[in-house]
């Protein structure tokens, strides 16, 4: 079945009422029509299945025949990640929201080519939003992970509440795991770099505000890849990615 995340007020009770661009797409290009079932999702973790009762141009009217909890990932990751070349962020965020990453953070590093917070526009930002929608529908998500504002790389390292790690290709002692040993982590946080990767400069004041770096191995990794094993590993250590219970 088709799954949409909807606003959780459309749901009352045992009905639904689908208004906006949903219905365009249930109507015209999905062609769904009166006794076909879906899935809808209220962004806390329930998912609803539902039969269509009414499709008109204006909005899409349905009963709820039932709901489940959908499982998210014990471990809460949010995802720092520095602004890249293309649509390379936009790949990021649709794998990153398929894995299960709560959260992401654009960065402004010194080494990225946009040179400004304000450089990204508010159609890119909408058009951010509507891949991890898509993603997270796809991936069977129970909850939309968060997309933040572009932030500079110092704020966001002051900003960063609980265990924090940042991907060094300069650290050569610390990995990923030692750095997870022993720890019993709701959430982790995770710091990736451009291109170009962090300066020495922006490495030093990380740690001054308690950030980790580490080293994700001996091969270098894209700026677009980093942040998906980071995760993936993470996910792993935790028992993530074992069968649900």
């Amino acid at each position: 079945m088709h799954r949409f995340f909807i606003l959780p007020e459309w749901i009352d009770q045992d009905r639904v009422v689908i208004r906006g661009k949903q219905v365009h797409q249930l109507r015209d290009v999905l062609r769904l029509t009166e006794g076909d079932r879906i899935l809808v999702l209220d962004n806390t973790g329930w998912e609803y299945e539902v039969e269509l009762k009414r499709v008109t141009r204006g909005q899409v009217e349905g009963t709820v025949l039932g709901k489940s909890l959908v499982a998210e990932p014990r471990t809460r990751i949010i995802l720092y990640q520095a602004l890249l070349k293309g649509e390379k962020l936009g790949f990021i965020l649709q794998k990153g929201t398929e894995l299960g990453v709560a959260g992401f953070v654009p960065i402004l590093c010194e080494r990225c080519v946009v040179g400004h917070p304000e450089d990204v526009s508010d159609r890119k930002l909408d058009r951010w939003q509507r891949i991890i929608a898509e993603a997270a529908e796809q991936s069977r998500r129970g909850k939309l992970p968060t997309l933040e504002p572009v932030l500079p790389f110092e704020q966001a390292c002051q900003l960063a509440m609980g265990f924090s790690l940042l991907a060094w290709e300069g650290e050569k002692a610390l990995g990923l795991r030692a750095a997870l040993e022993g720890q019993n982590l709701p959430s982790v946080n995770i710091f990736i770099g451009p291109e170009g990767g962090f300066s020495p400069s922006e490495v030093e004041f990380a740690r001054s505000c308690g950030i980790l770096p580490i080293t994700l191995g001996s091969r270098v990794l894209r700026a677009e890849t980093a942040g998906l094993v980071a995760a993936t590993a993470v996910f792993y250590e935790y028992g993530d990615l074992d069968p649900a219970d």
